[in-house]
């Protein structure tokens, strides 16, 4: 099935229009959804509009109103919502080029992939990603649509267009309140040293595949698990083994960086190293004899 597009329109760079097609370029996933059960009868919940002093009503008739004072509402019907004339709904219009490490990753939101909407436009379409690419700038610019006129930023991406809405100043917080209280000291040196080897060891390119959302297959066994199940008992998979880690507040952040630091092949060594040991008959005999203490000290009472 051909993906739908999200919109179609123009995009304007002074006085040349290319009509193009904008498509969103994320989907759901592995996400898994509930619905809500009545426990007693086993029935699906269902939610009905309802009108205080009226009851139950058809959605056809209901349309969206403006609260203007408490209790007072603007009433506005879809076509004369869609009346309302802004050129973004329509045109892209170009209008700044930034570099795009002056747009802090705070303000991305959501990312859309753009192409020609047809022959005719593919030309200008190739000239515009081409001029972005040589100049290594990313163009900003306004779309209205869905009820909102959103900021957008527009860049190469392949033999196409990314184009990525951003969150306006007013809907991003600032983050230096969060900070205040993080007292203002520098780090001791060879503990910086030692996180930053690790941080060096564990450096590769970024690969998307390489992560899986594991929370989702787990959820999923016990789902399958509960399917199973002819006794319809609950089922409460065993907690994470992370309650010595949670005894105490008090970490040995040294000890810790430089086993962390020291860990991968050689921590195999050290298993090898144990499994030759534990076969060992006078093994055995010693760890024996060392739980024996108290036989030398009764000769020595006597």
């Amino acid at each position: 099935m051909a993906a739908r597009a999200y919109w179609q329109g123009q995009i304007r760079l002074a006085l040349v229009s290319i009509p193009v097609e904008i498509y969103s370029a994320v989907k759901s996933g592995a996400k898994i959804s509930f619905n809500q059960i009545h426990e007693p009868t086993g029935k699906r919940v269902h939610y009905e509009k309802v009108v205080e002093g009226v009851g139950p009503i058809d959605l056809d008739e209901i349309i969206k109103g403006y609260e203007i004072s408490k209790g007072n509402y603007v009433l506005l019907d879809d076509e004369e919502i869609e009346s309302v004339k802004i050129e973004s709904r329509k045109t892209l219009e170009l209008v700044q080029f930034v570099e795009a490490h002056e747009i802090d990753p705070l303000y991305f939101e959501k990312p859309y992939y753009v192409a020609p909407q047809d022959d005719l436009a593919e030309e200008a379409f190739v000239v515009l990603r081409e001029a972005l690419r040589r100049a290594g700038k990313v163009a900003l610019g306004q779309l209205s649509i869905r009820g909102k006129e959103q900021l957008v930023a527009i860049k190469p991406c392949g033999k196409g267009l990314l184009m990525e809405t951003l969150r306006y100043a007013d809907e991003v917080r600032g983050g230096q309140s969060f900070f205040s209280e993080i007292d203002d000291v520098k780090p001791d040196a060879e503990l910086l040293d030692l996180a930053t080897t690790l941080i060096d060891k564990k450096t590769a390119p970024f690969d998307a595949k390489a992560f899986h959302d594991n929370y989702a297959d787990a959820l999923m066994r016990l789902i399958e698990k509960k399917a199973k199940s002819k006794t319809g008992k609950k089922i409460v998979e065993d907690p994470d083994d992370g309650a010595t880690a949670s005894k105490s507040n008090v970490i040995d952040l040294m000890a810790a960086l430089k086993k962390s630091v020291g860990s991968g092949a050689p921590a195999k060594e050290t298993t090898a190293e144990k499994k030759p040991a534990a076969k060992k008959a006078p093994a055995k005999k010693s760890t024996a004899a060392a739980k024996k203490p108290a036989t030398p000290r009764t000769r020595k009472s006597a």
